[in-house]
């Protein structure tokens, strides 16, 4: 790990300072999934991105985290390739039902 957002932080409850430097797949993937993001991971340093992938983390209190993974490939301005930008969301956010409003025809007072 060479960053760590604000998001990162709240998400996963390890800050900036705990991560910097450490081994992201061995230490903060669940079991199942450590070869599969290595991969991605992989590939994204080769070039080849991957959109959409899902996979499992631990937060700082042991609980497990579902999360959506863009992996791309990141380049210097003449094209080599110098590292990877991971970007995630929570999973589970996304699967939540939208807030339902109630229809002007159930508000009370008409």
């Amino acid at each position: 790990v060479n960053e760590w957002n604000n998001k990162s932080h709240k998400i996963t409850g390890y800050s900036k300072f705990e991560v910097m430097g450490k081994n992201f797949v061995e230490i903060y993937i669940t079991k199942e999934f450590r070869a599969s993001v290595k991969q991605v991971m992989d590939d994204a340093f080769s070039g080849i991105e991957t959109a959409n992938f899902e996979f499992a983390l631990f937060r700082k209190d042991n609980q497990r985290v579902e999360v959506l993974l863009n992996a791309t490939t990141r380049r210097d301005v003449s094209g080599n390739i110098i590292g990877m930008i991971g970007v995630g969301q929570v999973f589970l956010m996304m699967r939540r039902p939208p807030r339902s409003t109630p229809s002007p025809s159930t508000s009370k007072g008409s």
